[in-house]
């Protein structure tokens, strides 16, 4: 006769062992990013993959899918956060910048939208060049910025992220590719 009591034990133990497999392979995957590109930071990797849905039961392709969807959402509340500092007041060059930043993250949300169909599809090619225009955005929106005197950028954080999110996303790109995991 089956008792639910006599399972709970082997549920724990086999929840507690797919949680540890998963934290290494996490760990392990960031380390090798880590390793490969000096622009991605190891706890950033591992706190950002760690903290997403579906993180704990995915293999290396899982991870990268869930970068790119990480990318995805960083770059659409960015999108949205421009569009609401451009409703507020600032200076005409401020916001000249803020409509270039605009105009590149709307494009970026495009270049992750195909991005991911083209990772579902395995055309890893197709999507480092994406998630490079991705990246490319970032850095250009934050260069903008530094361009003239006396203008702060208030979307350093956001770019930063970004950034290391597609990071994060050539990286394991790279690994697939070549087979290094």
């Amino acid at each position: 006769m089956f008792s639910p009591l006599c399972s709970l034990p082997f549920i724990l133990f086999t929840l507690f062992f797919l949680s540890i497999h998963a934290q290494t392979l996490i760990h392990g995957t960031c380390k090798v990013c880590s390793q490969q590109d000096p622009t991605v930071n190891y706890q950033f990797c591992t706190t950002s993959l760690e903290a997403a849905s579906g993180s704990r039961h995915a293999d290396v392709r899982g991870l990268g899918k869930i970068s790119l969807r990480l990318t995805h959402t960083n770059v659409s509340d960015t999108r949205s956060h421009i569009k609401n500092l451009l409703k507020k007041k600032a200076s005409s060059t401020q916001r000249m910048r803020l409509d270039d930043c605009f105009e590149l993250y709307s494009n970026a949300v495009t270049d992750i939208k195909h991005a991911m169909k083209s990772y579902k599809s395995k055309h890893y090619e197709e999507v480092n060049v994406l998630i490079s225009s991705v990246m490319d955005a970032a850095t250009t929106c934050e260069n903008g910025f530094k361009e003239k005197r006396n203008v702060v950028s208030p979307l350093t954080k956001r770019n930063n992220v970004t950034f290391e999110l597609c990071g994060i996303g050539l990286s394991i790109i790279h690994i697939l590719r070549v087979g290094t995991k």
